[in-house]
């Protein structure tokens, strides 16, 4: 019995874009993409890349907060204002637009980073001194952050 496939963004890949600003979406990611993917500015400078479905409840929880607020209205113009709804050609790839390319600084090499119910697009150098300087931190993750995970 085949196991079922995944409701997640799993696994960290490293696809590289093509000279026409395509992503090769990772083989494992397409089965949960066939209706489509969301990509937006994410924080860090990274681009976000959300199902159509889990785009639309992130955002209906984003704009539940008040529109007086200046830094959500700061964060809903960044989110929405560089959002594209996409769709993978048949080899999986994906167009990345300019603006979004232009926000994360990728050129050429990417790396891919499942992030449970979203993915994460990063340039791979930055993803990397990123990683480099989280990864103790990461280490010393406690229950003051995270109650009732660990």
């Amino acid at each position: 019995m085949a196991a079922p496939a995944s409701t997640h963004f799993f696994g960290t890949f490293t696809p590289r874009l093509d000279e026409k600003g395509r992503l090769f979406l990772p083989a494992k990611f397409r089965p949960l993409l066939t209706d489509g993917v969301v990509l937006t500015r994410g924080q860090e400078h990274c681009i976000y890349g959300w199902t159509p479905e889990a785009f639309d409840e992130f955002s209906e929880r984003a704009r539940q907060a008040s529109f007086t607020n200046r830094q959500a209205r700061n964060f809903i113009r960044m989110l929405f204002g560089g959002a594209a709804h996409e769709t993978p050609d048949k080899q999986g790839r994906v167009p990345v637009s300019q603006l979004l390319r232009d926000w994360a600084g990728l050129d050429r090499d990417c790396t891919v980073v499942g992030t449970g119910e979203r993915f994460e697009i990063w340039d791979s150098a930055k993803w990397n001194d990123f990683s480099d300087e989280h990864e103790e931190g990461f280490a010393d993750l406690s229950e003051e952050i995270f109650p009732g995970i660990f």
